[in-house]
């Protein structure tokens, strides 16, 4: 007689499983496909194939039928972002009841439950770090060392710019090392003029093209994915049908796809990852199928966790045993610790009298950018570390008067002129990993799985406040020197995530008493479980992360794979 539970565990097998199918869950699944290896991609949202399921990628405002704002029954499902989520989009995020938390303090998390995951919401902005970024820890002794440092990531920062295809200037910049770029976008004639005003008035700053992973110029590798140009619509979160910018939908994932290797399983919502006390190891992956509610087990030698930082705490919490009752590689009870994100809270804006003959045309899906210049070679401010700058135009509106009726209003409305170029900039600050704020898993509260509930508590700190308080006092000064007028500098106030960078809790170190990770993103105690997402980063520096998560992630999948052909893993 056949053993079926042997039989039923054969089937369910692999060599490698990938928990998530974003940005930098969709670059494990095709390093670790191109390189052989039979590997289960595990989503807990739905499939979303690209193209095919982007339903208002082509539609014109005209056919919205609110306008693009949501009627306010649907924005009550989206919670308290509804009001900000355009009907073009809302399809992408998701609704208030699919997760609950418990928030211990106000927390705005973020999430995209589907394949490809925020990788079709993200800003596609992408810089790499330098070694003060990756000193910066040690420098001032606040957090830990990184156990890596920039020529550890080089060639990897490369590896996937090439394949994801980024445009950018090469500027020379020590704090941003230049990459492998693609021809950039224009600047405005206002952002050229606050570039010019900034040389002439500073020394170390610098206002330069915002490097975007937008394919500008086609190279074979990127036809070879079947994407096209960037087609400058700026609708990129509907969902590119060219494949002008990186997903994983458009790039990673079919990829690993052709190669034959790669399983997909979405509505795979992960309860947690199977240790085995005998083996020392971890064996598999529980999951609950999103459609049937039912539990299965999928089994391999090596796992990825790339859920997104706060999931991937979570999984990682909820994957008890006799060996680690206190989540998986917990020894040291770190797990869940040292939460971070970014600083958004500054923001300006203002007017630009100047080059009232010239308006923009077309569109540009990026903006320019002023890398961190504070505190970067040392202390020089009453704040650790410092903030990078976004900066835009807008074009030109149109203006005119609806004032009156009849032949009044009608000689208003077609008695047009073109408004003045307004000016906008928002923070990128740097936030300080500390202990208090953590994730944990909730005593009694589950989900409507049975996970338990992730409690977030998460606060700012005096640290973070003064930042934001030179920022508006800098870009202040910045925008007299420039000539721009009606200047407004404020603190919005958000709360902690809504950067939707959310970082750390299973932090990359030198020493298994003081981090979860080794250099090679490995649990330190449990060596076939690799987190490489924003769960592993040990600082938050001030650029977009999602470029660094993407070259963590190729260098460890291809470490990985060489461990399993020497019989290491």
């Amino acid at each position: 007689m056949p053993n079926f539970n042997i039989d039923a565990e054969k089937a369910n097998t692999y060599d490698a499983i990938v928990i998530g199918s974003g940005i930098s869950g969709g670059w494990a699944a095709k390093e670790l496909c191109e390189k052989g290896l039979k590997t289960l991609v595990l989503e807990r949202g739905r499939d979303v194939k690209h193209i095919v399921d982007y339903p208002t990628a082509n539609k014109h405002p005209w056919e919205f039928e609110f306008g693009g704002r949501l009627p306010l029954e649907k924005q009550e499902e989206f919670g308290r972002r509804g009001a900000r989520i355009h009907e073009s989009t809302a399809h992408f995020w998701m609704k208030e009841g699919e997760q609950e938390t418990v928030q211990e303090k106000p927390f705005q998390w973020t999430r995209g439950y589907q394949v490809g995951g925020k990788s079709l919401l993200w800003a596609r902005q992408t810089q790499r770090w330098s070694d003060l970024d990756f000193e910066g820890p040690a420098r001032d002794g606040y957090a830990i060392d990184w156990p890596i440092r920039y020529k550890d990531l080089a060639q990897w920062y490369s590896h996937v710019e090439k394949f994801s295809g980024i445009a950018g200037n090469y500027d020379g910049l020590p704090q941003l090392p230049d990459g492998e770029f693609l021809k950039p976008f224009d600047l405005s004639c206002v952002e050229r003029h606050f570039q010019k005003t900034i040389q002439q008035n500073y020394r170390d700053r610098h206002l330069i093209h915002g490097r975007c992973a937008h394919v500008t110029e086609p190279q074979e590798i990127h036809l070879q994915q079947g994407r096209a140009k960037c087609q400058h619509r700026n609708l990129c979160n509907r969902g590119c049908p060219f494949g002008g910018y990186f997903s994983a939908n458009a790039s990673t994932l079919p990829w690993a796809e052709r190669t034959g290797n790669m399983t997909l399983r979405p509505h795979s919502v992960v309860h947690s990852i199977i240790f085995d006390e005998e083996k020392g190891k971890a064996t598999g992956v529980r999951i609950v199928d999103a459609t049937d509610g039912n539990t299965y087990e999928y089994f391999a030698r090596i796992i990825f966790v790339n859920a997104s930082a706060l999931n991937s705490n979570l999984i990682l919490l909820n994957s008890t045993s006799s060996r680690f009752p206190n989540g998986l590689g917990n020894d040291n009870g770190l797990l869940g610790k040292f939460i971070s994100w970014h600083n958004y809270r500054g923001q300006i804006s203002g007017r630009s009298e100047d080059f009232p003959d010239k308006m923009s045309t077309g569109k540009n899906p990026s903006h320019s950018y002023i890398p961190r210049f504070r505190n970067l070679y040392k202390q020089e401010t009453d704040f650790l570390r410092g903030y990078a700058v976004g900066f835009g135009s807008s074009s030109r509106a149109v203006q005119f008067s609806r004032v009156g009726i009849g032949e009044e209003l009608k000689k208003n409305l077609f008695d047009r002129s073109l408004g003045p170029w307004w000016v906008s900039g928002w923070m990128q600050g740097e936030v300080i990993p500390i202990e208090s704020n953590h994730v944990r898993l909730h005593e009694s509260l589950k989900d409507k799985y049975g996970i338990p509930q992730l409690v977030l508590s998460c606060d700012w700190t005096e640290n973070d406040d003064k930042m934001v308080k030179d920022y508006m006092e800098q870009m202040t000064e910045m925008f007299e020197k420039a000539g721009f007028t009606a200047i407004n500098a404020r603190d919005s106030g958000s709360p902690p995530g809504s950067d939707i960078h959310e970082m750390g809790g299973v932090r990359m170190g030198h020493d298994p008493k003081t981090s979860l990770l080794n250099k090679w993103n490995q649990l330190h105690h449990c060596l076939n479980v690799f987190v490489t997402d924003g769960a592993c980063m040990t600082s938050t520096a001030t650029q977009n992360p999602s470029l660094t998560y993407m070259a963590i992630t190729a260098r460890a999948a291809n470490y990985a794979v060489d461990e399993i052909n020497k019989g290491n893993l």
